[in-house]
């Protein structure tokens, strides 16, 4: 083993954050003429695709990933964070409504969609990811192979994907929580999952013999590393997931003050559809509802306009 602050290129990593990069440019582009207007990425959502590459380029790089892996339990809960907390959400909200429309359409992906985002069911699938990662086998297995880290952070991006489902309100055909439950649900995820944090800060010997040299690399004891740890949990956590529940509150809020309902897309009505279609089996429904509101028009599935008066003169049409 090298030094702990050893420079490794970290090619992989490089690669599979590219391959982000390109498939995210590739699938705007690809989008139907029809619904390109819809589809094409906002400067907000440019800045969010380039936030959470940043996020992946630093939890996946040199020096956090090497010290993660072989030093310091702190730079492994940074890690993590990173990837949860930063990359996710943002990558997320990169992502135009009608393009996730179009990505989570097939059937077993949209079911998987409509039950990752009740809430309850997110909180048990993250803690299941927060926790089971960090067990003493799972952090050994990381520290030693470099397959089993890659599948870890691809676990743990998709956990992150699964915490934020239900906050993010442009997912078409995600679970919609009140914003009192949103906010209930939020702290849910700073307390269940973060359990680990609080056995770091008082456990009084090392958890983790992967980490038995981290005064190597950051000047603690093992033991030190692993209470610093648990309290950059918490610190990093709390004020992320409070702070979104209180954006959810404050925005409900002003939607209440305003007598103003939440906004629907035409992305969420046509998922709703689909899946009306689906459970009655109607394909035919399907393939309309497809070809978008316009399209359908031009091919008489819309409702036909109103039809004139005898009074109205040769150019009018009904009110």
């Amino acid at each position: 083993m090298t030094g702990p602050f050893a420079f490794h290129l970290h090619a992989v990593a490089w690669l599979a954050v590219a391959a982000v990069g390109l498939t995210y440019a590739v699938a705007v582009r690809r989008t139907p003429p029809t619904v390109r207007s819809e589809t094409t990425p906002t400067r907000r959502q440019w800045w969010c695709l380039a936030g959470g590459l940043l996020a992946l380029v630093v939890a996946l790089t040199w020096p956090v990933a090497d010290l993660a892996a072989h030093w310091s339990l702190t730079a492994l809960l940074v890690q993590r964070l990173l990837l949860t907390l930063a990359a996710a959400p943002l990558l997320l909200l990169a992502l135009p409504s009608p393009l996730i429309a179009a990505l989570t359409r097939p059937a077993p992906v949209d079911r998987a969609l409509e039950v990752l985002t009740r809430p309850p069911v997110a909180v048990v699938v993250f803690t299941v990811i927060a926790v089971g990662t960090l067990l003493t086998p799972a952090v050994a297995a990381q520290a030693s192979s470099g397959i089993v880290r890659g599948a870890v952070d691809v676990v743990l991006l998709f956990g992150g994907v699964v915490l934020w489902g239900p906050v993010l309100r442009h997912i078409p055909g995600a679970s919609r929580p009140s914003p009192v439950g949103l906010a209930a649900y939020l702290f849910v995820q700073s307390v269940v999952p973060g359990f680990p944090s609080v056995v770091y800060v008082f456990a009084r010997h090392p958890l983790y013999p992967a980490f038995a040299h981290a005064h190597a690399a950051i000047g603690l004891s093992p033991v030190g590393d692993q209470q610093l740890a648990g309290v950059v949990a918490k610190v990093a956590t709390l004020p992320v997931l409070w702070s979104a529940a209180w954006a959810a509150l404050a925005r409900a809020q002003r939607l209440e003050a305003d007598a103003v309902e939440e906004p629907l897309t035409w992305a969420e009505v046509e998922r709703q559809l689909e899946r009306a279609a689906r459970a009655e089996h109607h394909p035919g429904l399907l393939e309309r509802l497809r070809s978008g509101p316009a399209a359908a028009h031009e091919r008489g599935w819309a409702d036909p306009p109103p039809p004139r008066s005898p009074a109205d003169g040769p150019g009018s049409i009904g009110p």
